[in-house]
């Protein structure tokens, strides 16, 4: 069998023709596609949110299982508590606001009692040393009695908190004005969040 014969513009225009098709085609299978990838999509953003949904709190000092522990959003203080069978006998829960909104990686801090012996030890000079100082819940004048704050340092430390919300660790102090690294050294084992 022979095949007709066929001028050059005729080659030309079957080119054309044949190319024209397999776009049309291309696009057609492109407009299927987003489908199933928006379907993908979907899924994995439904994943990020749902893991976003967790959040995870460390709660140490006088509770009964300190750990890290993961809470739903939307949870506070007191429910990490719970999370860690609660506050101990010896837990000064007056220094701990239980109301307070959980953020992811926080940790809550459950200070114990200072007893009345060891306060009047600490006082008289004895060898005991004093409890340390709660940056959330200190007055200017017991902020002022830390080694190298004055009234000044301790004000801005009271402004810091106000502004930015109770302190989550001690490192934070780095973030207010008048304290250095050399300072917040001096200052690490004498205060706590």
């Amino acid at each position: 069998m022979q095949l007709p014969e066929i001028s050059r513009q005729q080659a030309i225009v079957i080119c054309m023709l044949v190319l024209i098709a397999l776009v049309a085609a291309g696009k057609l299978l492109a407009a299927r596609q987003p489908t199933a990838q928006g379907r993908a999509r979907i899924k994995l953003v439904g994943a990020v949110s749902s893991a976003r949904s967790r959040l995870l709190v460390d709660v140490s000092g006088a509770v009964r299982r300190p750990g890290v522990y993961k809470l739903p959003t939307g949870s506070r203080v007191n429910d990490a508590l719970l999370k860690a069978g609660g506050a101990t006998k010896r837990a000064d829960l007056t220094l701990v606001n239980r109301a307070t909104p959980l953020t992811d990686g926080q940790q809550v801090l459950v200070p114990e009692k200072v007893t009345a012996a060891t306060a009047a030890t600490a006082a008289s000079g004895g060898s005991t040393a004093a409890a340390p100082i709660h940056l959330n819940s200190a007055t200017l004048e017991q902020l002022d009695e830390l080694p190298g704050v004055g009234p000044a340092t301790a004000q801005r430390i009271i402004d810091y908190r106000t502004a930015n919300g109770p302190f989550k660790s001690v490192d934070e102090l780095d973030s207010v004005s008048g304290i250095g690294p050399a300072k917040l050294a001096e200052l690490r084992d004498l205060v706590v969040p």
